[in-house]
This record gives structure tokens, C-alpha cells and sequence, in this order.
């Protein structure tokens, strides 16, 4: 457990000298809009330890040089969460990276494979899941806890080691290199609290309410951001959306509203409800957000979806790829009724494994039929 500068930069500086180290963090976000850093684990070829961001006076600087060092690989599980942390805290995304999670699925581990699959059938481990909801802020921290925490950089070394050598001998370099580039882009990090209504999928296309919609989410977002709480504590979804149905304008209709409190409805909360659908009431029409219009899909286009369903599968079978991570149902609904749309299944390695075959089926360069147990590919 390291809880004191200068010992976590003696550890930062032997873990500078590896090819790569594990690192994964535990943290809570059930009261805070940003994640809370509790630990960080981080494990070199001899060393492993539990790195204690809680500790007073600690400088975490060492650990962040280490995470931003060029010459040292950083292998996470699932990865996404924790680099967000190291975005919040930095502005910059630890690289290079390398995740076990995305490489497992493009080498036959199915679609989300978990780190104590992983740890079980590559690592020989059992992990201990007692441990698992911990509070991560209490302290001290049990010899228990820090034995679960750290089992997570341990065993994670022998899984990068194993899956490694699967995906150079698959040749899938390529593959995983393309998935950790979009991870290590500081673009899939940050959020932008214009875009926050999308996320409430609203059922109607009236652009008015769309627009109220949009002002109150984004002030919800930027406000939720600045005083670091969940936007579902600072006000409820269903607030959001009475409050666009209903375009209230005055205290009065404010307190008429099922999903404010009087407190709310009397306070700066309801002046800023209020605020925001003055802006949305004051924008032109040409100016209101309108939602994506749906593909629209003929009726014989339904049948060619479905084969390419199969199609997908098939491919997925051969290459023992998981098929999520080539394509989604909506991409495929698209695909069916578009010739070149703008998806991942028609980039990069993904097109090579299923994109170019699925514009053959689609022009009639190739059909499926069935062999035994397996479906079989035929050029036309």
C-alpha cells in the first residue's frame, strides 16, 4: 500500500523501466457526477501495489508521468471507466494502452468477456468476489480488500501475455490497435451537455418540446458538472420531461408540476427551468433541434436484414470474433437500406471480415445455404 509521495515515486520510476505494467482503480460515483479516485493498482514483473489517492499530502504526479510514458504499454480490463478517471484528473488519456476485454472479444472470448473468465480459463485463478462492493473510500483498507484489489493487475499480467500471443498468431494486431485508438481519443471522453437530451430518447418529434428539452438537459448537465452530484439528484429525468410538455412560465405553473418539490419549484432550481424555457420559446424554428429520421425500410428489405443477421453470425463463427464488436442491429437495418452508409462494419478490419461480404449478399455476388451443422458461403 503505497501512501506517501516519495514511495510512489520510487515505484513509478522501477515500473518506468518495464515493457508494460497492469493498472486498474477502484473508485465511487454514487454521490458525485465524476468518479472518486479510492485506489489505484498497478503491477510491474516483480512488483505489484495498491496506490492510496486518499492519502493526505500524497502527489500522485509520478503516476500520471508513468501513465503518459511512450515507452511503457499500460493494460487495463475494460478500460474505459478507468481512463476516464485519468481524464478528469489530467485532461489527457493514458497511451499507449491495451485492453484485455476488447482483445478477448476479437479472439473467441464472446461478446463482454469478464476479467474473472479471463483470470479462470487463461490464468489459472479464482477470484474472490467478497470483496467486490466494497467501500473503496473507508479506510483503513483490509488485508482482504487490498489481496481482491490487487488481484486485478496480478492475474491481468498473464492474461495480457497469453492473449497477446493469440491475436499475433491470428495476426489481429491491426484489429485491436484500430478499437484502442478510438479509446486513447480524447473526443470519447468528453461530454457535451448541447448533446445531453439524446439521452432522455424523447417519443416525439415536436420540435418545441425538443427544444425546451434540450435547454433544460443542458443545464442540468453543466450544473451537475459544476457542483459534482448526479443529474438525477440535482433533478429527476421525469422533471425534465413534465417540464417540455408542460412549458411552464411562471412560479405558478412551476408548482403545479408532479415531479418538483415546492423547494424546488420556489427555488433556484425552478428560476432555472424557467430560464431555460424562455431560451427555447425565444429560438426561430429553424433553430430547434429535430430528432434523426428513421430508416425508413421497405417490406422486402426486411427478409434481406434478416439474412444479413445470418451473414453476421456466419462470419463472426469463422473469424471467432464477437459480433458485437462488428456490428449492431441498427447498423444493419441501415446497411439493408442504404449502399455505402457511414457505420464500423464498413471500416477498417471490420469490413474485410463481414462489410464486403454483406454488399455481395446485397448484390446478389452471394448467397448462404446450409452444410451439416454450419452455414457455408457461396460467390455467385
Amino acid at each position: 500500500m503505497i501512501q506517501d509521495s516519495a514511495a510512489l515515486a520510487a515505484l513509478c520510476a522501477s515500473l518506468a523501466e518495464e515493457a508494460y505494467v497492469t493498472v486498474d482503480t477502484e473508485f465511487i460515483r454514487d454521490k458525485t457526477y465524476w468518479p472518486q479516485l479510492c485506489l489505484v493498482q498497478v503491477a510491474g514483473a516483480s512488483v505489484a501495489a495498491a496506490i492510496d489517492p486518499l492519502a493526505e499530502g500524497i502527489d500522485l504526479t509520478p503516476l500520471f508521468d508513468l501513465l503518459a510514458n511512450p515507452a511503457v504499454l499500460k493494460v487495463f480490463h475494460a478500460a474505459r471507466q478507468d481512463l476516464e478517471i485519468f481524464v478528469n484528473l489530467t485532461g489527457k488519456v493514458p497511451a499507449p494502452i491495451w485492453d484485455s476485454q476488447v482483445a478477448a472479444m476479437v479472439c473467441g472470448f464472446g461478446e463482454s468477456a469478464s476479467y474473472e473468465t479471463l483470470a479462470g480459463k487463461l490464468a489459472g485463478a479464482r477470484i474472490d468476489k467478497s470483496s467486490r462492493f466494497t467501500d473503496w473510500s473507508a479506510r483503513p483498507l483490509t488485508d482482504k480488500q487490498l489481496s481482491y484489489a490487487l488481484s486485478d493487475v496480478t492475474h491481468l499480467r498473464v492474461i495480457y501475455e497469453k492473449l497477446s500471443k493469440r491475436i499475433a498468431k491470428a495476426e489481429r494486431e491491426a484489429w485491436v490497435q484500430e478499437e484502442m485508438a478510438i479509446l486513447t481519443d480524447l473526443k470519447t471522453y468528453q461530454t457535451d451537455p448541447d448533446a445531453a437530451w439524446q439521452r432522455l430518447r424523447p417519443r416525439t418529434n415536436n420540435r418545441r418540446f425538443l427544444g425546451i428539452l434540450k435547454e433544460l438537459a443542458a443545464w442540468r448537465e453543466a450544473e451537475a458538472q459544476r457542483k459534482n452530484i448526479p443529474r438525477q439528484r440535482l433533478l429527476k429525468d421525469e422533471a425534465l420531461l413534465e417540464a417540455a410538455a408542460n412549458a411552464p412560465k411562471s412560479a405558478n405553473d412551476l408548482g403545479r408540476m408532479r415531479a418538483l418539490t415546492k423547494g424546488m419549484a420556489e427555488g433556484s432550481v425552478g428560476q432555472a427551468i424557467l430560464a431555460a424555457v424562455e431560451r427555447a420559446n425565444a429560438l426561430p424554428e429553424a433553430d430547434l433541434p429535430s430528432l434523426p429520421d428513421k430508416a425508413d425500410i421497405p417490406g422486402g428489405r426486411t427478409a434481406l436484414i434478416e439474412l444479413l443477421k445470418v451473414l453476421l453470425k456466419a462470419k463472426c463463427d469463422t473469424h471467432d470474433v464477437a459480433q458485437k464488436l462488428i456490428a449492431t442491429s441498427a447498423d444493419l437495418e441501415i446497411l439493408a437500406v442504404e449502399d455505402e452508409p457511414a457505420i464500423h462494419a464498413l471500416a477498417g478490419w471490420r469490413r474485410e471480415v463481414f462489410g464486403n461480404d454483406a454488399l455481395a449478399l446485397k448484390r446478389g455476388e452471394l448467397a448462404l445455404t446450409v452444410k451439416g451443422d454450419a452455414i457455408r458461403i457461396i460467390r455467385l
